[in-house]
């Protein structure tokens, strides 16, 4: 199993789970992190550290976000990994509570 990151990092992008993952397995696209699925120890460090609580492993993701398996495992073959923190989205915060972002997903 893996770690799943789901919609709710959209347009958000707080990076908290990059400065702590062991692997490097976070990859960064315009608005959103995913996690490569062949990379994930799954450890789970980066759950606790998300603050729109977007991580999942994969056997506990709700079912609306689902979906979200595999665009990670899409996206991770295109999008660079990312391992050190860069500052949210500048509006991010306004997005926190938003649901319904997936239309927003630029890829």
């Amino acid at each position: 199993m893996t770690h799943v990151v789901t919609e709710s990092c959209i347009k958000c992008k707080f990076m908290d789970c990059v400065d702590v993952c062991p692997v490097d397995c976070f990859k960064e696209g315009p608005n959103m992190l995913v996690i490569d699925p062949d990379e994930c120890i799954d450890c789970a460090v980066c759950i606790p550290e998300c603050p729109v609580d977007a991580i999942y492993a994969e056997e506990d993701l709700p079912e609306d976000q689902k979906q979200f398996i595999a665009i990670n495992a899409d996206l991770t073959k295109v999008w660079p990994t990312i391992t050190d923190a860069k500052e949210p989205a500048a509006d991010a915060n306004d997005w926190k509570e938003v649901k319904g972002k997936l239309k927003y997903l630029e890829r």
